[in-house]
């Protein structure tokens, strides 16, 4: 599973990456978290506000941060 955190490294993109490996760590799964911070690789998943969360290359969230359980409700979908 690849787990992509899309922002500048701002508090709430930070939040959305606590609140992401929390899940994985809950669900006992094992994933490929990357932050990506380069405005030019964000801009390449057309969306128009961080923090963004792309799990398995779909967009779930942009522009806020997704409860705990939205965030793995969403990575149970994609195991």
């Amino acid at each position: 599973m690849e787990i992509r955190i899309l922002g500048p490294g701002c508090p709430r993109c930070r939040e959305v990456e606590k609140r992401t490996i929390n899940a994985l760590a809950e669900l006992n799964v094992g994933a490929d978290v990357q932050k990506v911070t380069d405005i030019k690789k964000i801009s390449e998943y057309k969306i128009f506000a961080t923090p963004g969360l792309v799990i398995n290359g779909k967009i779930k969230a942009s522009g806020r941060i997704p409860s705990p359980e939205e965030i793995k409700k969403w990575i149970q979908k994609e195991m």
